[in-house]
């Protein structure tokens, strides 16, 4: 059985919920849990800085004598490093990079008896469709999950983006009708996350 958990996004933003997600994810996997962060979402040349901040504030939010170990996460091994780590944490981004990346592992098979979490993009690409706030369109997932998910979900999130605030009636409203009509639709706000085990 592997434990999915989904985070909607916006954790720096959301000090409490991100504490109570961290502790989720090393729930029940002893005093060293071993920790893979896949920052696959975001430019190559990010994956160090976000790493390190991350690994950071992650730590910060772990109870007395919790000591993860965590690892940054490479394509070349990323099979490997999976099978060697006891959860991993597929971080935000770009949708579509993060889906260019994972693709190219048959992820369920790998990673199965672990803990996965994911947060923003790192959610979307695990559901079977995805309403992405960076391309404001409904995209395709890994199908590893059947539901439909929106991230951000009626956050400020694009308030600053030329195209203006994101309309998130009309998000809600374009994931209901794009497939499959019967899977249940995941909004979360900001910090908010599900647990899924399959």
């Amino acid at each position: 059985m592997t434990k999915y958990i989904l985070n909607s996004g916006g954790l720096k933003n959301n000090a409490e919920k991100a504490d109570k997600f961290n502790k989720e994810i090393v729930k029940d996997l002893g005093k060293n849990p071993n920790i893979l962060f896949c920052h696959f979402a975001i430019p190559r040349e990010y994956w160090e800085e976000k790493f390190s901040s991350y690994t950071k504030r992650f730590l910060e939010s772990m109870n007395k004598g919790i000591n993860p170990k965590f690892e940054l996460a490479y394509p070349d091994k990323f099979i490997d490093q999976i099978k060697n780590n006891d959860a991993v944490m597929i971080h935000g981004g770009d949708d579509k990079l993060l889906l260019y990346w994972l693709k190219q592992y048959d992820l369920p098979k790998i990673w199965k008896g672990k803990i996965v979490a994911g947060s923003s993009a790192g959610s979307n690409v695990l559901a079977k469709i995805f309403w992405a706030c960076d391309w404001r369109q409904c995209l395709d997932g890994l199908n590893i999950l059947p539901i439909k998910f929106i991230t951000h979900y009626k956050s400020r999130f694009g308030n600053n983006d030329p195209r203006g605030s994101v309309d998130w009636k009309k998000a809600y409203s374009e994931l209901s009708e794009c497939g499959n009509k019967k899977l249940p639709i995941c909004a979360l706000k900001e910090g908010d996350f599900i647990i899924i085990e399959k």
